[in-house]
């Protein structure tokens, strides 16, 4: 009997993983009358998500843990036209994932797509964070879309197919300064899910992973600030307003449901998130000076400290200004204010 050897087993293995791939890609994958489950769907990206897979024809379900909020959410795709259900959930708890999962079988049918967009941010210099800070990251941005995946993953395979969208972030690609226990979680979720796509190709389900960059969601006012709270929230709420810095909410959707309808492996969103992560690749030690410098430029440790407050609780001078209107515009579209 003839043996392999390491090397050989490793090339036939990169083959089978290509031509599986290439298999999940090629598959026509009509949205029409599909279940497809967007965690976090109640306001920002989330509910531009679940917006155009309802465009689409799927079947929309939507999940989030602020019941006001979900509802006015669900209530602004009916309008739509969507058909939708929405679930109030704590998606950090497993047995509370499953329950979810289970309430949107029972009213919508078998998952055919999953969308882990869930995710928290805290904002603040490493001397104001806590543990509990990167427990929190974690168990939200990375631990509950293992759950959810755990959950939904059998009866995708029993199906023979489906889809599966994890929402990474720039930030899962090149660690940013300030924003430690979300880049930390981004860079688990991202490597669990391109790991995901290796193993469940063969089932005939397409995992995508998404690095976005900055986008005009209006979600900054529901970040928590630390430190100097409120030059941390300008610098941050400014930036994710911008023209030419930020990217559209409507635009990443439609780019992020092409993805998923593709089979996709991955996605990069905006112009600066892309040349950012090719210049991290091929250069590491310049991406690594340019963020020291900027790091520099932002606020020093102080003000409230290791203490949290949300964002809309951290206005200023800059923030709201003519600077954030296209950001303030937002928020009001995407049900980030009451």
């Amino acid at each position: 009997m003839t043996r392999l050897s390491p090397s050989a087993v490793l090339v036939a293995g990169a083959v089978g993983t290509l031509v599986a791939h290439a298999v999940v890609r090629r598959r026509s994958y009509d949205l029409r009358d599909r279940v497809v489950l967007v965690t976090g769907g109640s306001r920002g990206l989330g509910l531009a998500l679940a917006r155009e897979f309802g465009r689409r024809g799927a079947r929309v379900a939507i999940c989030a843990r602020d019941v006001c909020t979900l509802e006015r959410a669900r209530r602004d795709l009916v309008d739509r036209g969507v058909h939708v259900v929405s679930v109030a959930e704590d998606l950090t708890d497993s047995a509370r994932v499953r329950s979810a999962v289970d309430a949107v079988r029972d009213r919508l049918g078998r998952i055919d797509v999953l969308v882990n967009n869930a995710g928290v941010i805290q904002v603040g210099p490493m001397e104001t964070m806590t543990l509990e800070d990167f427990e929190q990251a974690m168990r939200t941005n990375f631990w509950a879309a293992v759950y959810t995946v755990s959950a939904v993953l059998p009866e995708m395979r029993a199906a023979g197919g489906g889809r599966i969208v994890n929402i990474s972030s720039i930030g899962g690609k090149v660690a940013m300064p300030h924003l430690l226990p979300y880049t930390a979680s981004k860079f688990a979720l991202a490597g669990f899910s391109e790991g995901l796509r290796a193993e469940a190709a063969k089932d005939g389900i397409a995992v995508t992973t998404v690095y976005p960059g900055l986008m005009r969601t209006g979600s900054p006012r529901h970040a928590s600030f630390k430190g100097h709270h409120r030059a941390e929230y300008a610098w941050f709420n400014i930036s994710d307003s911008l023209p030419g810095l930020a990217m559209s909410v409507e635009r990443a959707a439609r780019r992020i449901v092409r993805a998923c309808v593709r089979g996709e492996s991955h996605v990069v969103l905006s112009v600066p998130a892309k040349v950012a992560v090719t210049t991290h690749a091929l250069v590491p030690r310049l991406t690594g000076g340019v963020l020291a410098l900027v790091n520099r430029l932002l606020p020093r440790p102080g003000g409230i400290g290791r203490t949290q407050a949300p964002g809309h609780a951290s206005e200023s001078a800059l923030s709201p200004s003519w600077l954030t209107v296209l950001g303030e515009r937002a928020a009001r579209k995407y049900n980030q204010t009451a």
